[in-house]
């Protein structure tokens, strides 16, 4: 077994020597650094910190070094994730063409399509969109619409996609369309990449519950898409589509380490808020046995990601564990936002009170914005239904 000591002496050294101290903070949502023709950095330190992870590869560290990647195996990935961890390093980088488009084009595109996208990716050059939902295709991602019709050199696309993250700010969208309506709906469906600047494309933002409009609704009116952004064959999206959904669901079970975080812990703001008794104990016994219980929830996440890496690298493959991932971790998530909210009382009614803290404004938008995590990249009802049939063996309905 390799001795990867050097490794993470090395790695951390480097860390030590590039993160600029004003990116070993807790992530600001207005200093994230999202990919893209426009993309913008709050600060030069921002900016020096891209920089160097990019030129590393570290802003894709697995992916193979001939298109720019870091090439680092995942068990050196996970040594560099600690150590970040370890600093507090802010992610260099946001862009679902890195977190899910990328890991999918490495599986499915041809060596041209990867020669012209990863390394895009990988710089930060573009900023990817996904569009799969639509208004009445959501839960049965299959039964979707949007038509695409092969025209010679090129499909011609006609429909509307929903729920498209952040859509009216992305360069490119990455979608899924019909493209035969006489096969069992599954079997005719494929994945193009679509320029979001090609005429025939528009968006509409949605205002949110927590007062944003990071998603939009998008429309593909008579689109000319060239032939060629097709990946993985004809009426073969379907399996381009279950590549891409691995790396999101693992995405949305792991949101907490890149979304904005204000800088204070659940047992910290309970201590603050509610108070201690003459025994060292919180006031509030019910909240006490909460808390208890979402400390416990969280380690034993960890330890449940630190199962499927050790199993991963054995050679053991529990089909089962990976699919709980993404509907535990939602879900506690969820939880602890309600566990916030019940210890701030009164303090949590609102987050447009001018006289709250940045602390209690924070948690209180989280608390509204990540109702969609149990949704987004799956419902937890629809992961529950495929954990029962396909890693329990149960029955369907």
């Amino acid at each position: 077994m390799e001795d990867l000591t050097p490794f993470k002496n090395e790695t951390r050294q480097w860390l030590e020597d590039n993160c600029p101290m004003s990116q070993r903070q807790p992530i600001v949502k207005e200093e994230q650094i999202w990919a893209g023709k426009h993309r913008q950095f709050p600060s030069e330190d921002a900016k020096l910190w891209f920089e160097r992870m990019r030129d590393k590869g570290w802003t894709a560290p697995t992916w193979p070094k001939e298109y720019g990647g870091g090439g680092l195996t995942s068990e050196q990935a996970r040594i560099l994730e600690k150590e970040m961890a370890r600093l507090r390093c802010r992610p260099p980088l946001y862009d679902l063409g890195l977190w899910m488009l990328g890991p999918a084009l490495l599986v499915f595109g041809t060596e041209e399509q990867k020669q012209q996208h990863i390394p895009k990716i990988i710089r930060g050059e573009v900023r990817w969109a996904q569009g799969y939902s639509e208004p009445s295709a959501g839960s049965d991602l299959a039964s979707l619409k949007t038509r695409a019709e092969l025209k010679g050199d090129h499909f011609l696309v006609n429909g509307t996609k929903i729920w498209t993250t952040q859509a009216d700010k992305a360069d490119w969208i990455f979608t899924l369309v019909r493209t035969d309506t006489d096969v069992p709906k599954q079997q005719g469906i494929s994945f193009l990449l679509i320029d979001m600047e090609s005429q025939g494309v528009s968006t509409t933002p949605i205002k949110l519950i927590s007062g944003d409009s990071e998603f939009c609704q998008t429309f593909f009116d008579d689109l000319e898409v060239p032939a060629e952004n097709l990946i993985g064959g004809l009426n073969n999206g379907w399996s381009v589509a279950k590549e891409l959904l691995k790396h999101e669901r693992k995405l949305m079970s792991n949101m907490e380490s890149i979304v904005q975080q204000e800088d204070v812990s659940v047992v910290d703001l309970a201590k603050d808020v509610i108070g201690l008794d003459t025994h060292g104990k919180l006031r509030d016994s019910s909240l006490r046995d909460r808390l208890v219980v979402n400390r416990m929830n969280a380690q034993a996440l960890e330890y449940l990601g630190e199962r499927i890496f050790f199993e991963g690298k054995a050679g053991i493959r529990d089909s089962a564990l990976p699919m709980l991932i993404k509907v535990l971790g939602t879900r506690e998530l969820q939880a602890k936002d309600e566990l916030l909210l019940s210890i701030l009382g009164s303090g949590g009614l609102s987050f447009e009170d001018p006289y709250m803290t940045s602390t209690e404004r924070a948690i209180v938008s989280n608390w509204a914005y990540d109702k969609a995590h149990t949704i987004a990249g799956g419902t937890s009802e629809i992961q529950l239904n495929i954990i029962a049939k396909r890693a329990l063996g149960l029955p369907s309905a």
